[in-house]
């Protein structure tokens, strides 16, 4: 008797058509990230966006009612992204003393007056799609991935002390260093279409600056040098990617599309383009075409590298 192959289990046939629909690179069209964020015709717009979020939450409670619950009160009880994000990230940051319910309503009250950090943490959530193979859902790195949610805890830190509520702000910085083992300080400036993959470890200073575009790896680094009241800390061009365990120190510039190889220490600028890796790095190459953010080809430059 023939025996029937078995067909392929939901999950799986979904995860097939999502590959399927995955786009290539960006940097292969005619966008350059290390030129800044842009987005891109594949990209979904806030309602679609939304929608799509919806769709994948109510398939996921359909497969696994065991978390019909949390994803109805994550996603599905909201009437917007914005509701939705600032309740998740208002459940990460809670403690025994600072009630979730306040601060969803501080982030809330931050996305309605500044819509542009709505606009950011929709450029990282498609930055996290296009970039990380692992992610093959938006619901993935909104609900499961604390790099993102850090990024977007940031960001409402970051808009507090801004405009003059800086205990509020620290507060903030304190719980996301707790709650997701990622340390920025909410001065730093932080643009779209961040990658924080696995994020563990991350440490961010007061004056540093990241362009749009940028991934970066666990166990960053952008540290300051000195105690003047100047700037202390790396600024990051568009574009530049960040191996796990980069230490970058000082003042110095990353230009756009820069490429750090795991566990280097960089205390020099690094023009654009151009590939450092050692401690103290150097320079091995410069390839004025490659956009690393978007590779994320950590190993590639290695045939090149002599001690």
């Amino acid at each position: 008797m023939a025996i029937e192959a078995p067909t392929q289990a939901p999950q799986q046939q979904r995860q097939k058509t999502r590959e399927q629909q995955r786009q290539p690179p960006c940097a292969k069209a005619a966008y350059h990230p290390s030129e800044g964020w842009r987005t891109q015709p594949h990209h979904l717009s806030k309602e679609q966006l939304w929608e799509r979020i919806r769709q994948e939450c109510k398939r996921d409670a359909d497969d696994e009612p065991t978390l019909a619950s949390f994803l109805y009160s994550s996603i599905l009880a909201h009437k917007s992204l914005e509701q939705a994000l600032a309740f998740v990230l208002a459940n990460k940051l809670a403690s025994p003393t600072l009630y979730s319910t306040q601060l969803k309503q501080i982030a809330e009250d931050v996305y309605r007056e500044d819509p542009s950090v709505m606009e950011a943490a929709m450029a990282d959530l498609h930055a996290v799609l296009d970039r990380d193979p692992a992610c093959d859902r938006y619901t993935q790195a909104l609900l499961h991935f604390k790099g993102y949610q850090a990024v977007q805890s940031h960001r409402i830190a970051h808009h507090l002390w801004l405009r003059g509520r800086r205990a509020l702000a620290l507060m903030l910085q304190s719980r996301i260093s707790e709650a997701f083992h990622v340390d920025i300080h909410p001065a730093a400036r932080v643009g779209r279409g961040i990658l924080l993959d696995h994020a563990t470890g991350v440490v961010i200073g007061e004056t540093a600056a990241i362009g749009d575009n940028v991934s970066m790896l666990h166990h960053v680094t952008l540290g300051g040098s000195g105690i003047g009241s100047g700037v202390r800390h790396p600024q990051v061009g568009h574009g530049v990617l960040l191996g796990a365990g980069v230490t970058v120190l000082g003042p110095v510039t990353l230009g756009p599309g820069a490429k750090v190889g795991a566990g280097s220490v960089v205390v020099t600028d690094l023009e654009p383009h151009s590939v450092a890796v050692g401690v103290p790095a150097r320079v091995i190459k410069r390839a004025a075409e490659s956009e690393p953010c978007d590779d994320m080809d950590q190993i590639g430059f290695l045939l090149d590298y002599v001690i």
